[in-house]
């Protein structure tokens, strides 16, 4: 693996070469071209998910992708799994969840992301993503500049210094309309919560839906002083919670 210097010069390189390559052709040479070493795709089976997995599976369907499932799902999620793993014919859909032991030390009662939500989403999301990521060199992820102000400055190439992995955003440049209109010219069914005002899809107790004029991830952890799970990177800095406690 690079040095992480190496990495940030390769990233900034990847960022200027790919600035007007359409979406489909950056995930072609990723998958097919081995452009940076072996692929997966981290998808939620969220509101926008379908876009990037049509795109994904229209190029190699036998790409991994990786489920976290942290136990708190809505159960339509898991519907809307099994619905698009069937019509994309997905061959490789990896189920991540926590560990049980450090659930039952660290969350006995279910209601940590009640006391702390952060550390809620460390040992329900981080740490299981990251065990993993552990075979591949870089992850594809469907986050796109317009879902919050958080990610606006969102690059297509990024620099997971925690892991010194190269993470993808092929979808950055999308906004709601354009996403819109890829799922009705591709026929892509919605998520089932999307029609009861959901416009971002995580676990059932931290979402709620969102209002018209609100930002798409509004419903995420309303009422907190927070926006992002813990495996992303916000403007360049670590918001990962790395809790002693739990490693």
């Amino acid at each position: 693996m690079l040095h992480e210097g190496s990495l940030e010069k390769r990233v900034s390189d990847l960022n200027a070469q790919f600035e007007n390559t359409s979406s489909q052709d950056i995930l072609a040479v990723i998958l097919n071209d081995n452009l940076l070493g072996k692929s997966a795709l981290v998808s939620s089976f969220g509101a926008e998910s379908a876009v990037l997995l049509h795109m994904v599976a229209q190029i190699r369907n036998d790409t991994p992708v990786l489920f976290v499932d942290t136990e708190f799902l809505f159960p339509e999620t898991m519907e809307y799994l099994r619905t698009l793993a069937v019509e994309l014919k997905l061959q490789d859909i990896r189920r991540i969840m926590p560990d049980p032991g450090r659930v039952a030390n660290y969350d006995p009662d279910g209601d940590l992301h009640v006391k702390d939500p952060d550390q809620c989403c460390y040992l329900r999301k981080t740490v299981p993503l990251q065990r993993a990521l552990g075979e591949f060199s870089n992850w594809i992820t469907g986050r796109k500049r317009y879902q919050s102000g958080t990610r606006s400055a969102l690059q297509i190439f990024e620099l997971d210094k925690v892991t010194n992995r190269i993470k993808v955003n092929p979808l950055a440049k999308y906004d709601a309309e354009t996403l819109r209109a890829y799922m009705n010219d591709h026929n892509l069914p919605p998520h089932p919560l999307v029609a009861k005002g959901y416009a971002s899809i995580g676990c059932s107790p931290c979402t709620t839906p969102v209002g018209e004029n609100e930002d798409p991830r509004a419903g995420r952890w309303r009422g907190q002083d927070k926006e992002e799970c813990g495996i992303h990177f916000v403007n360049g800095k670590m918001q990962r919670i790395t809790h002693n406690e739990v490693k």
